[in-house]
């Protein structure tokens, strides 16, 4: 069996968070995303991810990593929603949940939001909701089969592609 785990991300975490992320998006949205949003310096992205580290939006905010060894592989970013028409205090919002795609379909991700789900419930949170790209199949396939169901709300996001949408999905933390 590997060593993983999952663990509240620290601040020598943010250049491998934002190598995880830059590498997943440039694989799994190449065909969405032009050119120009997959090619942010990782020094920048890096930035960003400390500061969500050190000094997070609201006490509410986490950025949890999975581990294999000492390998971060993954991430997973939520806070309170921020959506018209929910509730902050009751629904939190899966910001970003991304696994590098050399280290998928190993439980990573299901190991990262059963981690967020215990931080969610434990701070009072009734319902999560995410927001996943329609032309995304296997984020939609990840998240259905883990008990998510589409929501019905969709938007659409100008890509400089055109505009992709976007399906809500929520889950009811009380249930599962």
């Amino acid at each position: 069996m590997a060593d993983v785990s999952v663990r509240p991300a620290r601040a020598e975490d943010a250049e491998r968070v934002a190598r995880v992320q830059l590498s997943t998006w440039r694989t799994a949205y190449a065909r969405l995303l032009p050119p120009e949003a997959l090619d942010v310096p990782e020094e920048q992205a890096a930035a960003l991810w400390l500061g969500a580290v050190e000094r997070p939006p609201t006490p509410e905010h986490r950025l949890l990593v999975a581990l294999e060894r000492a390998e971060l592989v993954g991430f997973a970013a939520s806070g309170p929603a921020g959506d018209e028409g929910l509730d902050p205090g009751t629904t939190v919002e899966l910001l970003t949940l991304l696994v590098e795609p050399r280290w998928g379909r190993r439980g990573h991700g299901s190991r990262l939001v059963a981690a967020s789900v215990d931080h969610w419930r434990g701070a009072g949170f009734t319902t999560a909701v995410v927001w996943a790209w329609e032309r995304d199949p296997a984020t939609k396939g990840f998240l259905t089969g883990s008990g998510w169901e589409p929501d019905g709300s969709a938007r659409g996001l100008d890509t400089g592609r055109g505009v992709q949408r976007q399906l809500r999905f929520h889950t009811d933390l009380r249930e599962t």
